[in-house]
């Protein structure tokens, strides 16, 4: 289902799931994965699944094994349907009572088994992995995740700590990223739109940035920046919170720095990561000639932040439904089950596109059961949205890819987490590129690059930022104003000259989520802009060769590591040519910017 006919955006239909929190189906879900929370707790029991000496891989241990890793592939299961779906009401609206006491009810059990998983990460430390390979199928088809625990076990505090750390979870990090995410979605900012003050929620206010009108952009802009700090105590309190006992949990699990623990769940190593920040760095100046192009189309000296996401003149609008049918189209040039795909999660209602009051900014998909997924906007009327739907639906695809995996298989880091993504962000947005005329290329090529930029330029900002707060908050809380110092520090090193730095954004560690969950959330979008980049290449160059085995390796992204995935296209991603090859591909469309604006 499209926008309607009266052209409101699509609410997505959670009642093909639950029928509504009140309803008896909910209930028996909710009651049900509680229940079974508590019966894997006695089977964990009564199969002695701690940490212990070294145990005998015999015919009864095999056999334990393989029930317990049943049984929570099963529960796994359950719980991600239920728990999302909880999820999915309460990033509508954030205003829900009943979804916020449901999930707080079933914050208990997600700890129980949180506990439960750890607990079985140190029985597998206590086995012979490659004994239980060798007599057991079922740890066969799981052997990555068994070598991962092997390492994860090294890392782990005794049983009684992990398990006081997961029952304060709820009531300590947890709850401090909870406040953030209800806190601001129900933000509201007093602005002045069309000669009427109006009371509008912040993801509206954030979306004016991508206003035609200058002065809209700026007083929207100042007005954000007022909310933010009309709210940056409680806010500067959830993030020390969350970064200090982050800080404290990663001492206690040995790993010598909150990045190390965040690179081996991200499935990546210290020499990936710097090769990649250092290609990086080396395109800063590529991209700032690029934010200086773009203020030369827009008749200014410098941009400002409010002009980051300033549209440039001419190109046309996109329409809901004029996304829909182009994404449908580009997906089906992939392949028929991308376009099926695609199809389905339209017609089945899937998507939430609509901006209003208590719904969560930004836009995401998370997947609910078997091979279905959800996924959330905030849709303008743009070709960056029509390139954020695709981006969106890309995870919906990895999903499908993902769906035949057990729980403990499709387990996906962060950095391979973004493949399908990109890759389809990038199929949509070079089909645009060929169907255009000269005015709306540049209007494509603009908002390609704004979104390159972001994930190169911004996003090494963002790692800048969380590593200084990481190493301050070692030795005392820091306060919101420190915290904009920080953020302004790398916001002026990484823009450089590209941007005009007498005006920044303070308060972008306000505004973005990802500080308040895990550890460095955001390089992982980067590593998967550039392999989602490099890949498409691949693709191009043989794309009958390419399809089966990009499928396969979605459908992988659990069972192996980033850098063995990669060598499947002949990738080293230890090696910084190849994230210089994949910038190259923002490089040429940098020329290709400047040459459009140079005609005119």
């Amino acid at each position: 289902m499209a926008s309607d006919a009266h052209g409101r955006l699509p609410h997505w239909d959670m009642t093909t799931v639950y029928p509504g929190l009140d309803s008896p189906e909910f209930e028996h879900a909710f009651r049900s994965v509680v229940g079974d929370v508590e019966r894997l707790t006695v089977l964990f029991d009564r199969s002695g699944v701690s940490k212990r000496e070294a145990l005998e891989i015999d015919e009864a241990t095999v056999r334990s094994f393989e029930t317990v890793v049943g049984e929570v592939n099963r529960v796994l299961d359950e719980m991600r349907t239920v728990s999302q779906y909880i999820r999915a009401i309460v990033g509508t609206d954030a205003r829900d009572a009943l979804a916020q006491a449901k999930l707080s009810a079933l914050q208990p059990s997600s700890v129980r088994l949180g506990v439960l998983l750890t607990r079985l990460t140190s029985w597998i430390g206590s086995l012979d992995i490659e004994q239980l390979l060798a007599r057991s199928p079922v740890a066969r088809a799981h052997t990555y995740a068994l070598h991962r625990a092997l390492v994860e076990a090294e890392h782990l505090m005794p049983p009684g700590e992990e398990e006081l750390a997961a029952e304060l979870h709820p009531t300590g990090s947890h709850a401090w990223n909870k406040l953030h995410s209800d806190l601001t979605s129900l933000i509201t900012v007093n602005l002045e739109v069309e000669g009427q003050v109006r009371e509008l929620p912040m993801t509206a206010v954030r979306n004016l940035a991508y206003d035609e009108d200058r002065d809209v952009r700026r007083r929207a802009y100042e007005a954000e920046i007022d909310a933010w700090r009309e709210h940056a105590l409680p806010l500067a309190a959830a993030l020390n919170s969350i970064k200090g006992a982050n800080n404290l949990l990663t001492r206690r699990r040995r790993w010598e720095a909150p990045l190390d623990a965040a690179l081996f769940a991200s499935a990546i190593d210290r020499a990936t990561l710097d090769a990649m920040l250092s290609a990086a760095q080396d395109a800063f100046p590529d991209l700032r000639r690029y934010l200086k192009a773009k203020a030369r189309l827009l008749s200014l000296p410098a941009l400002t932040w409010y002009d980051l996401f300033a549209p440039v003149a001419g190109g046309r609008a996109w329409p809901f439904r004029e996304a829909e049918a182009f994404i449908v189209e580009q997906f089906g040039t992939f392949s028929p089950r991308m376009r099926s795909l695609a199809e389905r999660a339209f017609r089945e209602r899937w998507i939430d596109a609509e901006p209003r009051v208590g719904k969560r900014g930004g836009a995401w998909c998370m997947s609910i059961r078997s091979d279905e997924s959800r996924v959330l906007t905030n849709y303008t009327p743009s070709f960056s949205a029509v390139s954020t739907l695709a981006h969106e639906l890309g995870h919906a695809y990895h999903n499908l890819c993902l769906a035949e995996r057990t729980m403990l298989q499709r387990h996906t880091p962060m950095t391979l987490a973004e493949t399908a993504s990109i890759f389809c962000e990038t199929l949509v947005t070079q089909a645009a590129l060929e169907k255009a005329g000269d005015e709306d290329q540049r209007v494509i090529l603009e908002e390609s690059l704004q979104g390159a930029c972001q994930v190169v330029v911004d996003i090494t900002s963002r790692f800048l930022f969380e590593s200084s707060v990481c190493e301050r908050r070692e030795e005392r809380e820091l306060s919101a104003d420190e915290l904009c110092e920080l953020m302004l520090d790398a916001q002026r090193a990484t823009y450089g000259d590209g941007l005009d730095t007498s005006v920044l954004h303070p308060f972008m560690w306000a505004a973005k989520p990802h500080y308040y969950g895990m550890s460095f959330y955001n390089y992982p979008y980067m590593f998967g802009l550039l392999f989602g980049l490099g890949l498409f290449a691949r693709y191009r160059e043989d794309p009958r060769a390419f399809v089966s085995g990009y499928d396969d390796l979605l459908a992988s992204t659990g069972m192996y590591d980033a850098a063995t995935l990669a060598g499947r296209f002949g990738i080293d991603l230890r090696s910084p040519d190849f994230w210089r090859s994949s910038l190259d591909v923002i490089r040429a469309d940098i020329v290709r910017f400047e040459e459009l604006i140079n005609r005119d």
